[in-house]
């Protein structure tokens, strides 16, 4: 089955959830109305349904192939990343000054959903690019910025980000990477990065790494850290490509899956010294590195959304071909498509709201960090960026890990014949695994979810959202519908559990508390998942009570009738997990730090 990219219900949440309107009355953003982003995500919809879709199954069984220091990417996707950058895809949200279109986040999130359903393989490479654009633009001088951001968001040069070293993992402590002064300003940098995105291929000139070594001297750990610049090619003084710098492709890996996607092993220095240029001041490359990698966090969950949406896709195509069974009812005295089943209508169903639930979430966050970057009030920024951030780890960690549940129910619907490779409904299981792995694992980002963003403010900005979503249940009290009460009701039990694992968190953190933080730890994953089921079905709830006023008034009644039954689902069967979470979170600690290490 073909991609369709679902473009009615993005401008749906664009509108009626994420206030496109508001956005686009923000300075610098006046022209991205529903209209601007109608006509961006129709143009966007056909390159990556005609173009770069197909190549997703090509890349699954003709993987980028690594040969003498060479790596040649999957048959087609070069011609492809050259449509994609001439087109001005890769500089839709960055600045006009340096070549691109500006537009909010929120309509480049709808867009980087499509291109990650269409092919995420394809799509790595534009999006490790664009982490490296924030950092430049974050902490690059001048003189980097004008070298190196046009024709990156040009798409003429791609960009890496290399944190990972063979004995550091996620430890970034640990990093060995050394970068040597050098008397024109300049560092000669030497070292092992491995698990590097597009650190090697050939659909663009220039690939543009961004390393974080030690500088000779320098503190250890973490505060020690610095970030370079290092180009594959040299940048001379007119912009031209000089010489080939010291660093080197020397293995790709072998994957489960993104296999298209080369994951490269570089070698920086191993012939008198890579040339490198300082980011920012020294020692505070760990800083400057996470605004690359909070950008890569929040799109790594939206790829979560779009490798769901694609199996959902393919899932419901299937369904309603695949003949089997009469149905159970005796409404057909034949077989009838399986899509007629009960269990299978369930597992469509969950498949459905979870991936509409997440998506509404990703673009609401994208909405809120276009107005704590452009709104002309201080406060109004400031609360934004709070929600932001909060959201940040529960789009990365709920929505990958909601894709792995997505994608195998996809398997399941198609029974045996999921198992088998040809049909591809198994390429997205594999190639969704990595999701919940790369840019910081669930638990990971469920660490900062309690550390960073609940204990640092003693529960405020969770206690905060909680109260808007309170409100929500507040608005649906008063309608008369059974899909608005029992959506009430299910959000309701999942906010008070949300609260209640909040106070949890808040007092075992606290300074001079009795609690252990092992136990509020070890509850961290479960209560991201919570944390994430309950915005993501608040924004649910929201859509459904649009929809419900908009079918009153007759419009677009199929899309409507859907949209209410999808949020009612949400809250029956999504929703109703949040109680036994919070027990498992609040109560349940003992069971899992208790166990002496030597019985596992």
């Amino acid at each position: 089955m073909t991609y369709r990219a679902p473009v009615k219900d993005m401008l749906f949440v664009m509108k009626e959830l994420a206030g496109i309107d508001a956005v686009a009355s923000l300075p610098g953003f006046e022209e991205a109305g529903l209209e601007t982003a109608a006509a961006v995500l129709d143009e966007c919809a056909k390159l990556n349904q005609d173009v770069i879709a197909p190549l997703n199954w090509t890349g699954d069984q003709q993987p980028s192939s690594f040969k003498d220091g060479v790596v040649t990417t999957t048959p087609g996707f070069k011609a492809a990343f050259r449509q994609f950058a001439d087109g001005g895809w890769q500089g839709l949200h960055h600045p006009e000054g340096f070549g691109g279109q500006g537009l909010p986040k929120l309509i480049h999130a709808a867009c980087i959903e499509m291109l990650n359903s269409a092919n995420l393989s394809f799509a790595l490479c534009p999006l490790l690019t664009d982490g490296a654009i924030e950092a430049l633009l974050t902490a690059g001088s001048e003189a980097l910025q004008a070298a190196y951001l046009p024709k990156m968001i040009a798409g003429q040069w791609t960009g890496t980000m290399n944190l990972t070293e063979p004995q550091a993992g996620s430890d970034l402590a640990a990093v060995r990477s050394r970068a040597e002064p050098q008397p024109d300003g300049s560092y000669k940098l030497f070292g092992t990065k491995i698990y590097i995105t597009y650190g090697e291929h050939d659909m663009a000139e220039n690939i543009v790494h961004l390393v974080l070594a030690r500088v000779s001297g320098a503190p250890e750990g973490v505060k020690g850290i610095s970030l370079f610049v290092c180009p594959k090619f040299m940048v001379n003084a007119d912009g031209s490509l000089g010489a080939r710098n010291d660093v080197h492709c020397v293995s790709i890996e072998h994957k489960l899956g993104i296999k298209a996607s080369p994951t490269a092993v570089l070698q920086y220095g191993d012939h008198g010294g890579a040339v490198g240029y300082l980011i920012g001041q020294e020692n505070r490359g760990l800083e400057y590195m996470f605004v690359m990698m909070n950008a890569a966090r929040y799109a790594v969950g939206v790829q979560g959304i779009a490798v769901a949406e694609r199996a959902y896709q393919k899932a419901v195509g299937y369904a309603r071909d695949r003949v089997q069974s009469r149905p159970v009812d005796g409404s057909m005295n034949a077989a009838a498509p399986i899509i007629h089943h009960p269990d299978v209508k369930r597992m469509l169903m969950t498949m459905r709201a979870y991936t509409e639930g997440c998506r509404a979430m990703a673009l609401v966050a994208a909405a809120a960090q276009d107005a704590a970057h452009a709104h002309p009030d201080a406060a109004v920024r400031e609360q934004n960026q709070a929600f932001y951030e909060f959201m940040v780890p529960l789009i990365k960690g709920y929505s990958t890990e909601m894709s792995l549940e997505v994608t195998s129910l996809g398997v399941q619907v198609h029974g045996g014949m999921g198992f088998i490779e040809e049909t591809g409904a198994a390429q997205y299981y594999r190639d969704a695994k990595i999701l919940t792995i790369y840019e910081g694992t669930t638990a990971i980002q469920a660490n900062d979810l309690i550390g960073r963003k609940t204990a640092r403010d003693g529960g405020a900005t969770a206690r905060a959202i909680a109260g808007q979503i309170e409100a929500t249940e507040a608005a649906m009290a008063v309608r008369s519908s059974d899909a608005s009460q029992a959506m009430r009701k299910r959000l309701k039990a999942a906010r008070v559990a949300f609260l209640d694992v909040v106070v949890f968190i808040a007092r075992g953190m606290a300074k001079g508390s009795t609690g252990s933080p092992n136990a509020v730890f070890a509850g961290s994953v479960p209560y991201l998942m919570l944390a994430g089921n309950l915005i993501s079905g608040w924004q649910m709830a929201r859509a459904l009570m649009v929809a419900e006023d908009k079918l009153a008034l007759g419009e677009e009644a199929d899309f409507m009738r859907a949209k209410i039954n999808t949020a009612r689902f949400y809250g029956d069967h999504l929703l109703s997990k949040a109680p036994g979470l919070r027990d498992s979170i609040v109560d349940g600690a003992a069971g899992t730090v208790d166990m002496a290490v030597e019985a596992f």
